[in-house]
């Protein structure tokens, strides 16, 4: 985590390409973890495209992340995260 509190992964897609993703929040729902992430940039005017991603543990304890694919879920997880992220903006 570094000073300004954002976190910072990195991923590998099937092709072996690394992606550094910024982590903007994290919710459990039902027992897993979702996480809403962005592509991690340094220029200003770059167009912020948020994923929301499903962390799915592994049988070795190694999580991978993936999308979700059931519609339902990812709507109920999308506006818990944006109840969360507009609760944490009214706080400031």
């Amino acid at each position: 985590m570094d000073e300004y509190g954002s976190d910072f992964i990195t991923i590998v897609d099937e092709d072996g390409t690394e992606f550094e993703l910024e982590v903007l929040t994290s919710i459990e729902y039902n027992g897993e973890t979702y996480l809403a992430v962005t592509l991690a940039t340094d220029e200003e005017d770059a167009e912020l495209e948020v994923s929301i991603l499903k962390s799915v543990e592994e049988d070795d304890g190694e999580s991978t992340l993936c999308a979700i694919e059931d519609e339902a879920e990812l709507e109920t997880v999308y506006n818990l995260i944006m109840e969360q992220l507009y609760e944490e903006d009214n706080e400031e």
